[in-house]
């Protein structure tokens, strides 16, 4: 009970009914179609979780993200979509630590679950811009020699997912925004694996579920700046 009274009091009415008709969905369209893979379930069960904590600036969610990318790199292995496997694995999971550090380094007020929120100059983000294309340049190649799955937009996925951590990392509301493009770039993807085998429609709602609740995140987090701010002022 008490647990129950904490979650309806830390989340807004629209973020309960987001959370849950998330968590709904993704189950609804695992069991419709006998979905017999749990690990599939679990990741998205904890990704939909993590992004509705994300939005609230909670640390918590770089811990779930941290969980997320481990099992997420081990259903891309088994699809051959190398580029995600090593995107999660060998960026996003170190870059969901890191986030967590610098998360937990810099709260808004001391012994709260709420990140400050940084802003970025210019100059910043022309160097995040250089790096992302040089990334991306490097991925290509990589990707090509290990004869990735649908090379093009497993780059893609590269470029946004790059772009997303590294604005995590760095607390700024676009990086909501740039997980959202990711997911957009994951929905082409999965909807090609889905095409041959319709258990993967799974992971396809799964996405869709996340481009939802990412575009929510960075809305969420530019109210929450415009709060923070006020705050600070006062």
């Amino acid at each position: 009970m008490k647990l129950f009274k904490k979650i309806t009091s830390y989340f807004t009415k629209f973020e309960l009914i987001l959370w849950l008709s998330s968590l709904a969905l993704i189950l609804i369209t695992f069991f419709a179609f006998n979905n017999k893979d749990y690990m599939k379930l679990s990741a998205s069960l904890i990704g939909a979780t993590a992004l509705i904590l994300n939005a609230k600036g909670n640390p918590l969610g770089q811990v779930l993200i941290i969980i997320f990318a481990t099992l997420y790199s081990i259903i891309s292995y088994a699809c051959a979509y190398y580029g995600e496997m090593i995107t999660y694995f060998g960026m996003s999971l170190p870059m969901a630590i890191i986030a967590l550090v610098a998360w937990l380094k810099n709260p808004f007020e001391k012994g709260k679950s709420e990140v400050k929120v940084n802003t970025i100059t210019k100059k910043e983000y022309v160097f995040m811009s250089v790096l992302t294309v040089l990334v991306t340049i490097a991925f290509y190649f990589i990707l090509k020699a290990l004869n990735t799955a649908n090379l093009i937009f497993s780059t893609l996925s590269v470029t946004t997912s790059f772009a997303a951590c590294y604005l995590t990392f760095r607390r700024s509301p676009l990086y909501a925004l740039f997980y959202a493009l990711n997911d957009f770039v994951l929905i082409i993807l999965w909807i090609m694996v889905a095409i041959s085998d319709l258990s993967y429609l799974s992971v396809i709602i799964c996405f869709i579920v996340f481009l939802i609740n990412d575009l929510y995140g960075f809305f969420a987090w530019l109210k929450m700046e415009k709060r923070q701010k006020r705050l600070s002022n006062a």
